[in-house]
């Protein structure tokens, strides 16, 4: 399957995905997802349709999404709602892959604006070429090409493509970060300020992957019979392991992980650190309605109930 929002990013990407295809015992199927945010998006959504059964799709379709900010933004609202659209689509045809046309302006962007939150390191690496939502691997072949390539092969192949009225609004943060702020610091810094970004980005996502496959391993040896987590076994390692444990272990209890910032983490690794970790009633109260709560020696969390009581959700 190949997302495509009918931009150049995305045209380009598809019709890569078809030529490559013609060699490989591959059917492409086109994905265009109507978000419903807009005025006459399904008529987009339809002549985008045809488009890619033009450009030579196996297959192409279209679905319609809800987005519901629930207080997360509306980027972010329809980012999720995207993903859930594409996986749930992706499992009921089969597709082993989901390819995504994120190019190497969009890593830039993507660090930049994790710098300026100042996130940490998991932000600063930006969007990984490849992750698994459920059991769909999503990939973003195109990390490596900037927006220029992507509209010159878009010429070069005759597509004509969309340009999304989103990309040019100052409402959002992106297209200002896209539109004022990388140009100046092209400008003052000197060319090349968008690939540096990138190359950050890649080497962080080195980084972070060791990282990741340490603290799989402590948290395996840290959960209890009891499904808890072992504090005295989260103290032997440093925080840049200790971590990644609790926050992974928050996210499984219930915690969105958009919504879980590193002040959350950090109160989490202070409730588990020193010798007056042990004891009942000390607690962090995290995003989603979950509090996180030492019983003895271990870590476990709750649901939080509507007028202030719990209930158990497992370590």
């Amino acid at each position: 399957m190949v997302a495509c929002s009918g931009g150049a990013d995305s045209l380009a990407l598809l019709a890569a995905t078809v030529f490559e295809a013609r060699s490989q015992p591959w059917s492409v199927v086109g994905i265009t997802v109507d978000h419903g945010l807009q005025d006459a998006s399904a008529e987009h959504a339809a002549a985008l349709t045809q488009q890619m059964r033009e450009i030579g799709v196996g297959d192409a379709l279209s679905v319609g999404v809800e987005v519901t900010p629930s207080g997360r933004g509306p980027e972010a609202a329809a980012r999720e709602a995207r993903y859930a659209a594409l996986s749930g689509l992706a499992e009921r045809l089969g597709a082993p892959v989901v390819l995504l046309g994120h190019t190497l302006d969009d890593q830039a962007e993507t660090v930049l604006l994790g710098l300026a939150r100042g996130s940490g390191g998991r932000s600063l690496a930006g969007m990984p070429p490849g992750f698994r939502r459920g059991g769909v691997r999503f990939a973003r072949p195109l990390l490596g090409l900037t927006r220029a390539q992507t509209e010159q092969a878009c010429r070069a192949e005759a597509i004509s493509w969309w340009v999304d009225p989103h990309n040019a609004d100052p409402r959002f943060t992106r297209v200002r970060a896209r539109h004022r702020v990388l140009p100046v610091l092209e400008a003052e810094l000197g060319p090349g300020v968008a690939p540096a970004l990138a190359r950050t980005a890649e080497a962080l996502q080195e980084d972070l992957s060791a990282l990741d496959e340490i603290s799989e391993q402590v948290q395996q040896e840290a959960v209890s019979a009891h499904g808890g987590l072992s504090t005295t076994r989260l103290r032997e390692e440093p925080v840049a392991i200790s971590s990644r444990v609790l926050r992974r272990a928050a996210v499984t209890a219930g915690c969105p992980s958009s919504e879980l910032f590193r002040v959350h983490v950090s109160a989490l690794v202070e409730l588990v650190s020193g010798p007056s970790s042990r004891g009942a009633g000390k607690a962090v109260q995290l995003p989603g309605h979950v509090t996180a709560y030492l019983d003895g020696d271990e870590l476990r969390f709750r649901r939080t109930g509507p007028r202030g009581g719990v209930e158990p959700v497992g370590g």
